[in-house]
């Protein structure tokens, strides 16, 4: 049985939706035959590329909201991910376009090693604050986790899947996702943003035991 999970590297309830899965599929009797498959979505594709913004000022102008504000938004978050185990340093992050590493996590998959990649590029934005929008960076974060740094430094210097990762957005809209994280089982069931354990558990269930 396949999951795609539609997310952004810099979504911060898509690290922790990720998270809940994970806890979801661990005691979930037949995890040994699904297959998941990382697609990609981007929060905002009009930021420029190489340029980026601080993460509070960005909260701000979207909400409309005093910059103190953000901040604090920022560290209710920080909280939300540490009830999952998670470890998140948002004062000071940035925010920028993300379709490099979506590119890089197309090549992952072909390579076999997506879900190591989309888990380091999370660790590094939201725990190690490293950059995920600097090519240099982000060949260095994924091959730590098992990329083939040459491959990487070809794809970034090429336009090699700009246009699957243009489908998948176009793919996640015709589906109906209008956020992020999207999951789709089996391409019958979604289940839409950061849900708990038991809620991913549940929709396993349910998609493994009914006739395909």
């Amino acid at each position: 049985m396949r999951v795609e999970i539609w997310s952004d590297v810099i979504c911060p309830w898509c690290y922790i939706g990720k998270r809940q899965f994970e806890r979801a599929l661990g005691g979930f009797e037949h995890r040994d035959r699904i297959e998941i498959a990382y697609r990609a979505f981007q929060l905002d594709p009009s930021y420029p590329a190489g340029k980026t913004e601080d993460v509070a000022d960005m909260l701000s102008a979207k909400f409309g909201m005093a910059r103190d504000q953000a901040v604090q938004m920022n560290r209710q978050m920080e909280e939300r991910a540490a009830g999952v185990g998670l470890e998140y340093h948002l004062e000071g992050g940035r925010v920028g376009n993300t379709a490099d590493a979506h590119r890089l996590v197309h090549l992952a998959g072909e390579q076999g090693v997506q879900g190591d990649v989309v888990e380091a590029l999370y660790k590094a934005h939201f725990t190690d604050r490293r950059s995920v929008f600097d090519r240099d960076s982000l060949v260095e974060v994924a091959a730590e986790a098992g990329l083939d740094a040459a491959a990487a430094r070809d794809v970034l210097a090429s336009g090699k899947f700009a246009a699957e990762v243009e489908a998948d957005q176009h793919e996640a809209r015709r589906l109906g996702a209008t956020g992020v994280p999207f999951f789709v089982i089996d391409r019958r069931y979604g289940v839409s943003g950061a849900q708990p354990a038991e809620a991913f558990a549940q929709a396993l269930d349910r998609a493994w035991s009914e006739p395909r």
